[in-house]
C-alpha cells in the first residue's frame, strides 16, 4: 500500500540567508526543528502571495532542496514550509509521517 497525503501543516523553519545591498534576501538553507540542515540549491522565482494550503502570505520563494522543488514562505518575521503530513500505512497507528516539499 502507498502511503498517501491526508494534509499539510504550517511548520515554522530557522533559514540561514543572504541580504544583499538592494535590500533583496537569498536563503541559502532551511534549518529543520530537529536540527538538520537543508541547503537551498536554486531560487527560482521570489514573489508576493498566499499558502493556500496552510495559510498565512507572505514573500513566497520557489526553491530547489536537494531534487525536491519547494516553496519557503517569509512570514515578516518568521519562515515557514508546509509541511506534508502523511496518512499511516496501517490504519491502527497513531499520527504518521511528516515531510516538506513538491508532492
Amino acid at each position: 500500500m502507498v502511503q498517501g497525503i491526508a494534509a499539510r501543516r504550517k511548520r515554522y523553519v530557522e533559514v540561514e540567508a543572504t541580504f544583499l545591498e538592494d535590500g533583496r534576501i537569498v536563503p541559502r538553507a532551511v534549518i529543520w526543528h530537529d536540527g538538520r540542515r537543508f541547503p537551498v540549491r536554486a531560487v527560482l522565482g521570489v514573489r508576493r502571495c498566499a499558502s493556500l494550503k496552510v495559510g498565512g502570505e507572505g514573500v513566497r520563494y520557489d526553491v530547489l532542496v536537494g531534487h525536491a522543488h519547494t516553496f519557503l514562505f517569509h512570514e515578516e518575521p518568521r519562515w515557514f514550509v508546509e509541511e506534508i503530513v502523511y496518512e499511516p500505512l496501517d490504519p491502527l497507528l497513531d499520527g504518521g509521517a511528516c515531510a516538506w516539499g513538491a508532492d
